[in-house]
């Protein structure tokens, strides 16, 4: 092979957890690994919905867009980079695919490409995550793209979100790896497993790794949340309310699985509905049939719905449950709820022995932690007690620092993390 100049340059995701846009130059080959929204540089400047960014320009002026030439439909240039790799669904590591022109082609895997697909279907119309008109190619594990001097290999990692990938990058000068975000204690280690094994063979130069839990890490799996799960809806005597991601599969299964063995139905929301639905025609998934007898759909009390909730609840009219038949039948459910759905509990009206399960990340930012007051505000209202239980989405420390030494590539570079010297002093 001849060798060229090999480049990684990082537009996003340093210093800060997600917003990820590495560009890796190969000679005249140029491709982008991943392309998301930096939540961290956003919040300075912006508190949505109220002051929202109205243009591309003002979201360049204050730096949360990069100014790159050749990629944007908005430019007039044609396009400088060949292709824009998405490692899984999350819109830290996708929503500015929005921007990308749609001459340039982006492989994602066919999971993530069915998530951004729904996704997009369910937002009105956003500047900031709008994926129409994309030319998506999707791929699943053993599958190698050639992009001019390029060859990729995409392969599955454990994520809080299905259809994970991590890259193996054959370069003119060596493998470059990059691990996306992964985890070693989920629901399908062995899909972590094959892709560090896989990083390992091909003796890279360097890896790009995620390095999120680098301070408060904890140890736990997803089998240890769902005893736990299973050990509070047991106890309960009303209603329990479970608010967790509608992305995160794994948690959506264990649930389901606890409201089954407890003599309950789950109650998700349309918008996990019209997600679940779209992932059914994933044949390597494995996700509640909403025709199951312990799956209901709850309908929020609104006058309007938009077209793909109407979709919803026309295809499913006997699933469809709402606030009134949640009260009568409290013993009978959980229900899944956000924060934005607690103006429900009105006429709920939770009885006594009922209780709340937060089921996502802590609150980790000064925006949580306002909203995570207000929470704790209607809990007190109601008398629900407050649970936690979760696992993270991301790999803990010394599993991380294990894996690289077995991957034992020549150069590392930590992204998606905060605490990049401490990353570097452990390792």
């Amino acid at each position: 092979m001849v060798k060229h100049e090999t480049t990684l340059t990082f537009y996003g995701g340093v210093n800060e957890i997600g917003g990820n846009k590495i560009l890796l130059q190969d000679g005249d080959t140029k491709v982008f690994f991943d392309f998301g929204m930096s939540f961290t540089m956003k919040k300075q400047f912006y508190s949505p919905p109220f002051l929202s960014p109205k243009s591309e320009k003002s979201l360049q002026e204050l730096g949360i867009l990069p100014k790159i030439e050749g990629i944007y439909k908005f430019d007039a240039k044609a396009p400088e980079v060949d292709a824009v790799f998405i490692s899984h669904g999350h819109m830290d590591h996708s929503a500015y695919l929005s921007f990308i022109n749609r001459e340039i082609p982006v492989h994602c895997g066919e999971t993530t490409k069915i998530i951004l697909q729904a996704l997009s279907e369910m937002r009105r119309a956003d500047l900031e995550f709008n994926v129409e008109g994309i030319i998506f190619k999707s791929f699943r594990t053993g599958k190698k793209i050639v992009i001019g001097n390029l060859e990729i290999a995409p392969i599955h990692v454990d994520h809080s979100v299905p259809g994970a990938y991590g890259f193996v990058i054959h370069t003119s000068n060596g493998a470059v790896v990059y691990t996306g975000d992964f985890r070693t204690h989920g629901a399908k280690p062995e899909m972590t497993r094959d892709f560090v094994e896989k990083a390992k063979e091909a003796e890279p130069v360097a890896v790009v790794t995620e390095a999120t839990n680098m301070t408060g890490a904890t140890v736990s799996s997803e089998g240890e949340v769902e005893n736990k799960l299973n050990n509070i809806v047991g106890q309960a005597d009303g209603i329990v309310l479970a608010d967790f991601a509608y992305t995160d599969v794994d948690r959506l299964n264990s649930f389901y699985r606890i409201a089954k063995k407890n003599g309950r139905c789950l109650a998700v929301s349309l918008k996990q509905a019209y997600l679940l639905d779209a992932l059914r025609r994933d044949k390597g998934l494995s996700v509640p049939d909403l025709n199951d007898e312990s799956v209901l759909i709850f309908r929020k009390s609104k006058k309007k719905y938009d077209a793909w909730e109407s979709q919803i609840i026309e295809k499913y009219p006997n699933k469809i449950i709402d606030v009134f038949e949640v009260s009568k039948q409290q013993c009978k459910a959980i229900l899944a709820i956000s924060f934005y759905d607690l103006e429900e509990l009105v006429e709920i009206q939770p009885k006594a022995g009922s209780c709340y399960i937060l089921s996502a990340s802590e609150p980790f930012n000064e925006e949580m932690e306002i909203d995570f007051e207000r929470l704790v505000n209607w809990l007190k209202h109601y008398g629900l007690p407050q649970y936690h239980a979760h696992v993270s989405g991301h790999i803990m420390p010394l599993q991380l620092k294990s894996t690289l030494k077995e991957i034992n590539a020549a150069k590392t570079f930590p992204i998606h993390t905060e605490n990049a010297e401490l990353f570097a002093k452990f390792m």
